[in-house]
Parts: C-alpha cells; sequence; structure tokens
C-alpha cells in the first residue's frame, strides 16, 4: 500500500468508502455483524492477512495441540506483517472464541494495525483496552478449540459474507469494517477523501438550517458555488 493512501484511508469513513465502492459496483464489501471493542481509536488501516477456521473434529483438537508450534494460530499470529490486519474466518460462529487478550497482545506487539474476526473474542474487556483496533461480533470465554480448527494461514477467506483475499486493504472505523479490493485501493482513498470534504460542508451547511434539496446532491449551481468558496476558505 502507498503511504499516500493509507494516509488518506486513515481519514475517511467506512460509510464513504462503501459509497465510493458501490459506484464501482461493488456492494457487499462491509463485514456484517462485526463491531469495534474500542470505537475510540483512530482507524484501522491494513492489508489483510487470512486466518481460516473450520468445524473442530474432537479427535483432531485437544487441549494438547498448542504445544505444537506450528499450529496454524499461533502461527498466524507470529507471521501477520507489521501494519497488516489479521482477518479471521470463523464461520459467524461466537460460540467459542477465535482468539483472546495474549494473542491479540502478540499481534499488538508486533506492530499489527488490527485483528478482525466474525466470531468472538475471549478476555475482551482487556482487549477493549489495547491500544490496537480489534473487532468481533461478540465475546466469547470458550477455548477456540471446543468448535475451530485453525487449518489454513493467508488463503482466501469469507469474513461476515465478504470474501477477502490476501493483500485486501481493510479498513475499520467506530461502525466497523470495509475490504477494499487491493487494485482499487489507491483510486477509492482518492475518491473517499474528496466525498469526505464535500460531506464536511453538507454536514455544516444542514446543521446551518439548510435544506438537503440541491444541496445532497449538488444540483442547484448555486451550491456548487457554495461549495467552492467553502473550500477555498478553509484550504480544503
Amino acid at each position: 500500500m502507498h503511504p499516500e493512501t493509507r494516509a488518506a484511508l486513515q481519514k475517511v469513513s467506512t460509510a464513504t468508502l462503501c459509497t465510493a465502492l458501490f459506484k464501482r459496483g461493488l456492494r457487499n464489501q462491509f463485514i456484517q455483524d462485526v463491531r469495534p471493542l474500542n470505537p475510540g481509536l483512530p482507524n484501522m488501516v491494513g492489508e489483510a492477512f487470512t486466518l481460516r477456521y473450520i468445524p473442530a473434529r474432537e479427535d483432531r483438537n485437544g487441549i494438547a495441540v498448542f504445544q505444537d508450534r506450528q499450529h496454524p494460530q499461533r502461527q498466524a499470529v507470529e507471521q501477520c506483517p507489521a501494519g497488516a490486519v489479521l482477518v479471521i474466518d470463523s464461520r459467524k460462529d461466537a460460540r467459542a472464541a477465535s482468539a483472546g487478550g495474549i494473542l491479540v497482545a502478540r499481534l499488538m506487539q508486533r506492530g499489527a494495525a488490527g485483528v478482525v474476526t466474525d466470531g468472538g473474542l475471549r478476555d475482551s474487556p482487556e482487549i477493549a483496552r489495547y491500544a490496537m483496533p480489534a473487532y468481533h461480533s461478540r465475546p466469547s470465554a470458550p477455548t477456540n478449540l471446543t468448535l475451530h480448527e485453525a487449518i489454513e494461514i493467508n488463503g482466501a477467506i469469507a469474513c461476515g459474507d465478504v470474501a477477502v483475499f490476501p493483500g485486501d486493504v481493510v479498513v475499520g472505523d467506530g461502525e466497523g469494517v470495509v475490504v477494499i479490493p487491493s487494485h482499487l485501493a489507491d483510486e477509492v482513498s482518492a475518491e473517499a477523501s474528496e466525498m469526505t470534504v464535500f460531506e464536511d460542508f453538507v454536514q455544516e451547511q444542514v446543521m446551518a438550517g439548510r435544506s438537503i434539496l440541491g444541496l445532497y446532491p449538488p444540483t442547484d449551481e448555486a451550491r456548487r458555488d457554495d461549495f467552492a468558496a467553502w473550500r477555498k476558505a478553509r484550504g480544503r
């Protein structure tokens, strides 16, 4: 990801990004039923590094499997690059945790940009205090082994009904998480930045009592002139 793209995505909302993607025919890029544990943090922005779970089978998922240093869940945490987002396919099943506070802390200390699962996280009160963004469906205390087997690292996955490919650009804010195909990241970030400037102008006008008609969208020439003047005055 270009540094300019990362910087731009840190300043735009997932709602604006969803609209920019919709203009390109992409309707299903917002991860469903996933919420931030720590919504006060700045935007999460990073390329996707993925972990996929399948249903656990009892003869394969006893507690002793964690003694294997090559266990895919542990390796995903140790291999996720700095600046990337670990995205976990937990089959939208939050009855057992996708990970817990220690693993998420390790990701944070290694410089990951965040973690997203369409399942649950255990130790969620502790994770909510971390300085790294984390998103899940709901808290879940049981260990992942009761329901999930970590089976593959950095392959294509589904997370919250969204297809996620390694290297896709993942953006999270207080509303949720959107996935941008890697080849569209530069142009989508640029358009979303422009949209954000205009939306800030519109918000200010609406709060001052102006009607949205002719303003949003700007079908009236006078409103377009107002925006140009507003933008020039604010250096945006």
